[in-house]
């Protein structure tokens, strides 16, 4: 069995879902499996770095994202975590599989 984290329901959460080891916040009551995945996905790699320098390097990418594209949301997906997640978060089975800091091939 895998761990999956402890889903919270936080109704005045600004965004659908968030990732915060070991758990995961989301808004809605009933998360749909997709968005559960690819929280799931941040949490590993939360785990693999460390909370804090999962967020100082998270926060530099977009940063730098942010500089380049001049607008929140493009920079928001173009942070290699979240490419990760987003391509992974329909495949149930990525976990699995997924090989040591995988985020890297996205960077």
């Amino acid at each position: 069995m895998r761990f999956k984290g402890f889903v919270l329901n936080v109704s005045f959460l600004w965004v659908e879902a968030m990732a915060l080891f070991p758990f995961v916040l989301v808004k809605r009551k009933k998360p749909g499996t997709v968005l559960i995945n690819h929280e799931c996905i941040h949490l590993r790699q939360q785990l693999e770095m460390g909370l804090i320098l999962f967020y100082i390097w998270y926060l530099a990418e977009y940063l730098i994202r942010l500089i380049r594209y001049r607008r929140h949301y493009l920079a928001y997906l173009h942070i290699s975590f979240e490419q990760e997640a987003y391509r992974n978060e329909a495949n149930s089975e990525y976990l699995r599989s997924r090989k040591f800091w995988s985020f890297l091939k996205y960077v």
